[in-house]
């Protein structure tokens, strides 16, 4: 059997989200997704499938990609939390390079995509083609602006290498 320390209430949380701690009340059936994006109000992630297939929900946890829809929030005790929001703030080369190569319609998927990308970027400075494809193989985007990502992420790599 788990013990728990006493000075530590069940479902108490301490997570860092774009660079802030929280100290957050969970209970067990909350997803890191609902936590962000109902309770914390941070609705950059979204909920397309709910079924951790699309890609939609990304954000950045201790460094990796993660579907926040799988993922519980009592889980991610002391993680470090990206969010689509902490990158645009941050004003990532991303988002110039997403605006400008039009790598959105109706914009659903747009902040999984960025998130994956950064995620890639962040471990891979100089990705190929091969490399983003692969990384982003597993963001669904419906109106169809797959071309248009790979064009951005290539960018923003060189960007951020100087180029």
């Amino acid at each position: 059997m788990k013990e728990t320390p006493v000075d530590k209430p069940e479902g108490l949380i301490k997570l860092t989200v774009n660079g802030h701690v929280y100290k957050l009340q969970v209970k067990p059936n909350w997803t890191l997704y609902y936590l962000l994006h109902d309770k914390m109000g941070l609705t950059g992630a979204k909920m397309f499938c709910d079924r951790g297939a699309c890609g939609s929900c990304t954000v950045i946890m201790d460094g990796r990609p993660i579907l926040s829809c799988m993922s519980l929030a009592i889980e991610c005790d002391g993680k470090i939390i990206e969010t689509i929001e902490g990158i645009a703030a941050d004003n990532h080369p991303l988002i110039d390079a997403y605006v400008k190569h039009h790598c959105m319609q109706c914009g659903y998927c747009t902040p999984g995509f960025v998130v994956t990308a950064k995620a890639l970027l962040d471990r891979n400075p100089k990705p190929t083609e091969v490399d983003v494809k692969e990384s982003l193989a597993g963001n669904l985007c419906r109106c169809g602006t797959y071309p248009q990502h790979l064009k951005a992420v290539l960018e923003a790599a060189e960007n951020l290498r100087g180029g």
